[in-house]
């Protein structure tokens, strides 16, 4: 089987790829994905907002998750759930063969051109070296949407939630649909990332105290959850906290395995592959696109950056760069930087989706100003901005034109305002 495109992802991102692909007069699109629905996360994420900004309409995850996956299909678009790319290798005769697997068996795909759209999860308690016992009782937001939403769970008891992030209230909201009691919103930051808004309504609605300053240090429990180990972070004191369900919350990783394998370049700080505001790969004919390039932004932004990524596919295909991009690094206490490099054509320097990069920081900064340099010039800077980690900062384009494409990488630093 031969496709001119194969999207890896049948999320927000690969989806309105998908979509685009076909209004663009793409011939053959195959969409495959391991789940079995399309949609991605908003498939179990049960609240409203989906779709404003690029459906103009307001729809639940669920809802949002449809009507991408119901346009994808009445564009013209092949979708395969169940369904795992398991190789991406150049082909013999030009594009890429693409192992693939499912209960169909193993089979391979020469695509043309490959978007890879695999999105991002949370890192689970093991990857963030929380020691103790292995109970039962402790997951992911994912895994608590899942099990509350699609399995229709139950979950009664006290819980700890871990993370002040805007999906750690995510997290509260489906714990109290599900049963439980939520004790506290647990961070290790100095104070709640979210917004005001979202800690007055647990707070109002729920009675939910933020933790700041404060880290899980063990957990503990034979067969079931018995409670946490907390540490205040300027004391030094511990307490335990009993409690029948852990929910671990943000702290986002771009879905990389498949990339990885391919031999792309992996960026240091998003850890996701290194793309061009084009949002081509390291790899001629290899796209990547939503939250595998920033992980993690909203749905319709991820469905913009596929947008954005199908229309360069689309006139582009398979050629590779006419000059080499010129990198793009965010400098401490700025943490990323998406996209990573600017691409140059016939017409100067390529911008972004939706016309801006975007930043995290790790660290607060109650006002600071983004500064872009290379070679020693001052390209341009930004008006002011607050820098909240786990919250996207903006940056605008307005300084593209003055970079050098044969000149040394672009810099971003926080100065303070």
């Amino acid at each position: 089987m031969n496709v001119d495109v194969l999207v890896v992802g049948a999320g927000p991102a690969g989806l309105s790829a998908a979509v685009e692909l076909r209004r663009l007069g793409v011939g053959s699109v195959l969409v495959a994905d391991r789940e079995a629905e399309a949609g991605g996360i908003p498939r179990h994420s049960f609240h409203t907002g989906y779709g404003l900004r690029e459906m103009r309409r307001l729809l639940s995850g669920p809802a949002y998750a449809r009507a991408l996956a119901d346009a994808a299909v009445a564009a013209g678009a092949e979708i395969r759930l169940g369904t795992t790319v398991t190789c991406c290798l150049p082909g013999a005769s030009g594009g890429h063969a693409v192992t693939m697997t499912s209960a169909r068996g193993i089979e391979t795909v020469g695509a043309g051109v490959v978007l890879l759209a695999t999105g991002c999860r949370e890192r689970p308690r093991t990857a963030r070296l929380v020691p103790g016992d292995r109970p039962a009782g402790v997951m992911t937001t994912g895994e608590l949407q899942q099990r509350v939403y699609l399995g229709h769970e139950r979950l009664s008891g006290r819980a700890v939630v871990v993370g002040a992030e805007h999906v750690s209230f995510s997290a509260v909201v489906t714990l109290a649909h599900a049963g439980a009691s939520v004790v506290a919103l647990v961070t290790e930051y100095e104070r709640q990332q979210s917004y005001l808004a979202f800690r007055a309504g647990a707070a109002l609605r729920w009675r939910v105290p933020v933790w700041t300053s404060t880290a899980v240090g063990r957990v503990a429990g034979r067969e079931r959850l018995e409670g946490v180990e907390v540490a205040d972070l300027r004391t030094g004191t511990t307490r335990f906290v009993p409690c029948d369900t852990l929910v671990f919350t943000a702290d986002w990783i771009p879905d990389y395995e498949l990339a990885r394998h391919i031999g792309l370049g992996l960026d240091r700080g998003t850890r996701g592959p290194v793309v061009d505001t084009l949002l081509r790969t390291s790899a001629a004919g290899v796209f990547a696109a939503g939250n595998l390039v920033h992980a993690a932004e909203t749905a319709d932004i991820a469905a913009l950056s596929g947008r954005h990524a199908a229309r360069h596919m689309a006139s582009l295909g398979a050629a590779g760069a006419a000059r080499a991009p010129v990198p793009v690094r965010a400098e401490a206490p700025l943490r990323w930087i998406s996209p990573n490099a600017i691409a140059f054509g016939a017409g100067g320097p390529a911008p972004p989706p939706l016309g801006r990069f975007v930043l995290r920081s790790q660290e607060f900064r109650r006002m600071a100003r983004l500064e872009v340099r290379q070679d020693g010039r001052v390209l341009g800077r930004s008006g002011p901005v607050r820098l909240i980690p786990g919250r996207p900062v903006h940056l605008g384009v307005g300084w593209l034109e003055q970079v050098n494409p044969a000149g040394g990488p672009v810099g971003v630093f926080a100065r303070a305002s």
